[in-house]
């Protein structure tokens, strides 16, 4: 009898410790995600009209924004032409 109170008090431990870590990582990929868009409107910002940081500072930090300038490239392409991107993914000619 013990040792069956002592194995499932082991498993309710563990249960336990599993949930606090997957809430605790799902937070940090929060804050991960947050602080990324405060980086990319800081660097990226005076596109839309916020007073940007230094510009050499800026210059320094743009390779660090790659991904998300070919990400606002691409919005913008296709904005332009949104039928023209779908048949462009089908590979139509």
């Amino acid at each position: 009898m013990k040792e069956k109170a002592r194995r499932l008090w082991t498993a309710l431990k563990e249960t336990i410790t599993q949930v606090h870590r997957r809430k605790a990582t799902e937070i940090l990929l929060f804050e991960l995600s947050e602080m990324e868009n405060i980086f990319a409107l800081l660097v990226l910002g005076s596109f839309i009209g916020i007073p940007s940081p230094n510009p050499i500072l800026t210059l320094e930090l743009l390779p660090h924004m790659e991904e998300e300038l070919w990400t606002m490239v691409s919005r913008a392409d296709f904005a332009q032409d949104p039928l023209g991107g779908l048949i462009s993914l089908l590979e139509l000619d």
